[in-house]
């Protein structure tokens, strides 16, 4: 991960670091064989450096947390929105950074 602020989730920390956080976080689940995944990455590294300390950002590898993936996750790349312990925005396979930063604005409000 090329951002310092970009977390690493996983089926161990996704309950207390995304679901019972105060701030909203934006999940992005991937995969080391997706290419989409690879061409969003420096979209999210972007975006976690931008709203840093206002928005948590993270990555959860699918492979490697199978039981969260397998609940919110069809196809990836998959970008979620969670404020207050729920999903209030996803998007799924590539989608622009204005799209992104548009949602964050919403959660945050």
């Amino acid at each position: 991960m090329a951002s310092a602020n970009v977390r690493e989730f996983t089926d161990d920390n996704f309950e207390t670091e995304v679901l019972g956080s105060q701030t909203p976080v934006l999940v992005d689940f991937w995969a080391e064989w997706c290419m989409p995944c690879r061409m969003i990455a420096p979209t999210i590294d972007e975006i976690a450096d931008e709203y840093a300390g206002r928005v948590v950002v993270g990555k959860m590898d699918i492979d490697k947390s199978r039981n969260v993936s397998a609940k919110y996750v069809s196809a990836i790349p998959t970008i979620i929105i969670f404020k207050n312990g729920e999903a209030v925005k996803k998007f799924v396979g590539l989608t622009s950074k204005e799209n992104i930063a548009s949602a964050i604005e919403e959660a945050m409000g």
